[in-house]
C-alpha cells in the first residue's frame, strides 16, 4: 500500500543568532483574553464578512489587538475561497510592508483559530515580527497565547512552510507551501496550547487581512 507522507518543520531548522533563552522563564504567554479597559471599545472591523469567523468571535477578536490599530477598516488581502491554496500566493497578496496580518484559519474539524502579526507576512531567510505577535483559538471560547520573553521566533516562512513561533523544534503554527496540511504545538515564544484539536489538522479555509 502506498503511504503518503506529508512535509514536516526541519526540527533543526537555523535560528538568528542572539535568539537564545534568555536566564528566567518570562511570563506565561496564555490569556483568558478579557477585554481592554478602555472608554471606547476596541473594534476589529473588517470591510466585507469573514467566512470563518463569525461576528461574535470578531467582537471578541477585536479587543486583543493593539489599539493603534483598531477603528479602521481591515481588507481581505488573500483567501482560499477566491485565490486557491498557495503559500506563494498569499505571500504575494500580502506584499503590503507596512502593513500588519491577521492570519485566520478554519480546518476540517471547524476549528477556528490564527495568528496576528504587527509584520506583514513574507518569504523570508530568516524570523522576523514584533512582541505584539500572538496566536489564537476559539475552542470554543476565546483564547489568546501572547509573547513569553522566552525567544524571539515570531515569524518565518519560505516556500514550503509557513511558521508562527517556534523553540526546541516544535511550531506554534506551521503551514505547508499549498495551504493543505498545518500544524501546531506548544512552543516557547507563546507558551501555547494546541491550537487545533490535534497537532495535525488539514486546513478548509484561510484568510489573510490586512490595513490598506
Amino acid at each position: 500500500m502506498l503511504t503518503i507522507r506529508h512535509p514536516q518543520p526541519d526540527q533543526d531548522e537555523d535560528l538568528p543568532m542572539g535568539c537564545e533563552d534568555p536566564a528566567g522563564e518570562g511570563q506565561r504567554g496564555w490569556e483568558e483574553a478579557p477585554a481592554r479597559a478602555e472608554e471606547e471599545p476596541c473594534r476589529l472591523m473588517l470591510s466585507t464578512p469573514s467566512s470563518i469567523l463569525q461576528d461574535r468571535e470578531i467582537e471578541e477578536l477585536g479587543p486583543q489587538l493593539p489599539p493603534r490599530l483598531t477603528q479602521q477598516p481591515w481588507h481581505l488581502l488573500y483567501s482560499t475561497g477566491r485565490d486557491g491554496f498557495s503559500l506563494q500566493t498569499l505571500y504575494r497578496s500580502g506584499a503590503r510592508p507596512d502593513s500588519p496580518a491577521l492570519l485566520l484559519i478554519r480546518d476540517t474539524e471547524a476549528q477556528a483559530f490564527g495568528a496576528f502579526s504587527a509584520s506583514a507576512i513574507r518569504s523570508s531567510s530568516g524570523f522576523y515580527g514584533t512582541g505584539e505577535t500572538f496566536l489564537f483559538s476559539f475552542c470554543p471560547e476565546l483564547k489568546v497565547f501572547r509573547w513569553t520573553g522566552k525567544n524571539d521566533f515570531f515569524v518565518k516562512g519560505d516556500v514550503n512552510l509557513l511558521m508562527v513561533g517556534g523553540g526546541s523544534g516544535r511550531f506554534g503554527l506551521w503551514l505547508d507551501g499549498d495551504l493543505h496540511h498545518g500544524g501546531s504545538q506548544p512552543c516557547e515564544t507563546f507558551d501555547n496550547e494546541t491550537l487545533s484539536h490535534r497537532e495535525e489538522f488539514c486546513i478548509q479555509d484561510l484568510e489573510m487581512w490586512g490595513l490598506a
